[in-house]
């Protein structure tokens, strides 16, 4: 019986965003349109204003990462650094059987 309430409830949901999806397409049929004035200048800025723009928001999302701590940075190095050996060791270990078996057969 739980079952067949949470299928409804699905049907629901689909029916749901499906009309929301229709009236977001239809949103868009109804935009106002772009003034494609190539000369303005208060649409379009100019290059050292955009580098200027995209190197401050560089600077606020630098501000924003949680960077590791020097520890944790240090376990996991180690730990990349024994895993790399790991595989070079059991790669190696699985050429030199293959290298053996076919040293056997000639």
């Amino acid at each position: 019986m739980a079952e067949v309430q949470k299928i409804k409830e699905k049907k629901e949901l689909v029916k749901f965003s499906e009309e929301k999806l229709e009236k977001k397409v239809s949103d868009k049929d109804k935009k106002k349109p772009v003034n494609n004035n190539k000369n303005s200048k208060a649409e379009k800025k100019g290059l050292w204003y955009r580098f200027m723009s995209f190197c401050h928001g560089v600077k606020s999302e630098f501000k924003t990462v949680r960077w590791t701590s020097k520890e944790d940075m240090v376990k996991y190095s180690i730990a990349t650094i024994v895993f790399v050996i790991f595989c070079s060791l059991f790669f190696y270990g699985v050429d030199a059987i293959f290298a053996l078996i076919q040293s056997l057969f000639k």
